[in-house]
């Protein structure tokens, strides 16, 4: 199978060290069926070949970057509303790319001695990435990019001020209730808390909180501050759409319908409804061999809101805090008390 404009030959993952990318065949049903493009996606059963960055740069000259993206701060519905869109004309959805996440890693180390890349290295290629990953199988399709929330750092770059975003959010109480509620959200703020901090100092340009003074609620609250405040920065410059995952879900119709007309998707409404009214709503996007409802949320979000009352109190009591002394966090909670 040849490197060319079809999304076939799915670059996965890079190999900094020798500079080059493995190339993973793909079928245009095995993205559709895909929760994530990451690691999980890789089997003894796929065939997979690596190939020089530069042999794959020469071959993509001029191959246009023009992907949509949805950046978004993780546990807030962006695997279901990208299952959604892609099942619409018009949209070819990739989950979670894992070269994605290679960039992201990469930008952390922009202009520090330990990077493998000069800074003038990684924009352009980033670019390059983007040309790869706007691939589809259909000439009338758009690429959509449902992107890791810890990617929300290179937002700004992706998006370039000529590429759109849907940037999901939660309100903080929301999203600290719906982390302290399920164990391996529990699991994930735990590995994630300390590169949060690392970044959301370096936005801040300040180190005032040290990680082991934070309860696990307050990590919680972190991590908003971090990913909001990340997207925040991001929109600065770029054309984006906020969306509440609760006001979605108070009345998804309407709202994908409004995230299709975005994107510049003509969706009709009785295909829409019917997506919104089907399996894909009652299912766990990222497991969708399991059940799981608005309704079923809401019994799991009160149980963590009911058992960790004075934990979620006192971790917004420090977000308060935190925004009272940082224009970026203020900025980030005013974002959604507007919205």
């Amino acid at each position: 199978m040849q490197f060319d404009r079809t999304a076939g030959l799915f670059p996965h993952q890079l190999d900094v060290i020798n500079d080059r990318v493995l190339l993973v065949p793909m079928g245009e049903q095995e993205f559709r069926d895909a929760s994530f493009l990451d690691q999980r996606l890789l089997t003894q059963n796929r065939q997979m070949q690596w190939a020089d960055w530069a042999q794959l740069e020469a071959a993509s000259a001029g191959w246009p970057a023009n992907a949509h993206f949805i950046f978004h701060i993780g546990h807030v519905g962006s695997t279901l509303i990208a299952r959604l869109l892609g099942e619409l004309d018009g949209l070819f959805a990739l989950r979670e790319p894992q070269l994605l996440r290679n960039f992201a890693e990469l930008a952390g180390l922009r202009d520090r001695p330990e990077s493998p890349w000069p800074p003038d290295r990684l924009d352009p290629r980033m670019e390059t990435a983007l040309g790869w990953l706007s691939r589809t199988f259909r000439p009338g399709d758009r690429a959509l990019i449902k992107a890791t929330s810890f990617a929300s750092e290179i937002a700004g770059p992706c998006l370039g001020g000529k590429r759109k975003a849907l940037f999901l959010t939660l309100s903080p109480q929301r999203y600290i209730e719906t982390i302290l509620a399920g164990e391996n959200s529990r699991q994930e703020l735990a590995m994630l808390s300390g590169p949060r901090l690392v970044r959301l100092h370096r936005r801040i340009a300040a180190e005032p909180w040290a990680l082991w003074d934070m309860p696990e609620a307050t990590h919680a609250a972190m991590g908003w501050a971090c990913e909001m405040s990340a997207l925040e920065t991001a929109a600065e410059a770029n054309t984006v759409k906020w969306l509440d995952f609760d006001a979605f879900l108070a009345a998804p119709g309407e709202h994908l319908a409004d995230i299709a007309t975005f994107f510049g998707v003509d969706a009709d409404r009785a295909a829409i409804d019917a997506l919104v009214s089907g399996p894909l709503m009652q299912r766990y996007s990222k497991a969708p061999e399991h059940g799981y409802s608005k309704e079923l949320r809401e019994q799991v979000l009160e149980q963590a809101r009911r058992e960790r009352s004075g934990d979620i109190a006192e971790a917004l009591r420090w977000l308060d805090e935190a925004a009272a002394n940082h224009p970026v966090i203020a900025s980030a909670l005013a974002r959604v008390a507007k919205d």
